[in-house]
């Protein structure tokens, strides 16, 4: 990043995947809260021109506000290397990572934390029969924020997708229990969160506000907690993340430390009026400026 006092931060948002409205509130929020901290900022809606607005722009630094496929997958993150610009978040490696459900798990598993069992089928094949014995969850295995998800209860039909579900989907064991989330900045786990809804943590109970309540520092064992907390800082560090990530678990509370299992790893969280990771900075005592101002200033190449 330059040495100049008020560094050029392009933030880009907005985007090609599914989550465009998502990423758009992410972007305009983390704007406006970096202009308060003094920095001259240029929002930028990304699209198949990307390159050239920012070539044009001529940014300081990037801070990457996009969500789901080409912007949090390792294409962004490829380009902005290529460009030679400084950007927040992940980099290539981890964000091609991270994105794949499934190779995440494998990761995982291999380091030996809690999962769920899972496979990869192809949407045929899950509409025909069960691939798995219910209760099960089938989900695209490279898109976020709940987009395209299936809950198959016992003694119910394979489910019916819609007909832009991927060729190939995520079968995974339902994980019955409690809803709970750890942010992660660099190597520091902020704490823990619950969430809690009526029915499924989905997109709309995601974005909408008043559609899920949040309960932090949540309410659980210590050894809970402090599995979590744990668990976070070790899935950021095994998958190569870096700047703010968040890993979410489910917990059945009828079987202790046995029932906490690890989901997913997100390398960029939503910042939105009603996301989990400003929350959590809030509640250990950082501002959401600071936040922002902090994943500008860690931004780097070469991540």
């Amino acid at each position: 990043m330059s040495s100049r006092t008020s560094p050029k931060v392009a933030v880009i948002m907005g985007g090609l995947s599914s989550e465009r409205e998502v990423s758009l509130s992410t972007g305009r929020a983390c704007a406006a809260a970096l202009r308060e901290e003094g920095f001259a900022v240029v929002e930028v809606d990304a699209g198949h021109d990307l390159p050239l607005q920012l070539l044009e722009i001529a940014p300081d630094v990037v801070l990457n506000a996009l969500h789901g496929r080409w912007g949090e997958d390792g294409c962004v993150q490829g380009l902005l290397e290529w460009l030679g610009l400084p950007y927040s978040h992940s980099g290539v490696l981890a964000s091609a990572l991270c994105i794949d459900k499934q190779k995440t798990k494998d990761v995982y598993r291999a380091h030996g934390l809690p999962v769920v069992d899972s496979i990869l089928a192809s949407k045929d094949a899950v509409q025909a029969g069960h691939v798995m014995a219910p209760p099960y969850v089938v989900k695209p295995y490279n898109e976020g924020s709940s987009v395209g998800v299936y809950i198959v209860a016992e003694g119910a039909n394979a489910p019916v997708m819609a007909a832009d579900m991927p060729d190939v989907v995520m079968v995974e064991a339902y994980a019955p229990g409690r809803e709970l989330t750890v942010s992660v900045m660099d190597d520091r786990p902020l704490t823990v969160t619950e969430i809690i809804t009526d029915g499924w943590y989905d997109y709309s109970a995601k974005y909408t506000p008043g559609g899920s309540r949040h309960v932090v520092p949540a309410q659980v064992p210590a050894d809970i907690f402090q599995a979590c907390m744990a668990h976070a800082l070790r899935a950021h560090q095994l998958l190569g993340c870096r700047g703010v990530s968040r890993t979410d678990f489910r917990w059945d509370d009828r079987r202790g430390l046995d029932g906490l299992v690890v989901l997913e790893t997100n390398t960029q969280p939503g910042m939105t009026a009603t996301s989990l990771t400003p929350e959590q900075a809030q509640a250990v005592g950082i501002s959401f400026g600071q936040l922002c101002r902090w994943m500008v200033e860690d931004a780097s190449c070469n991540r």
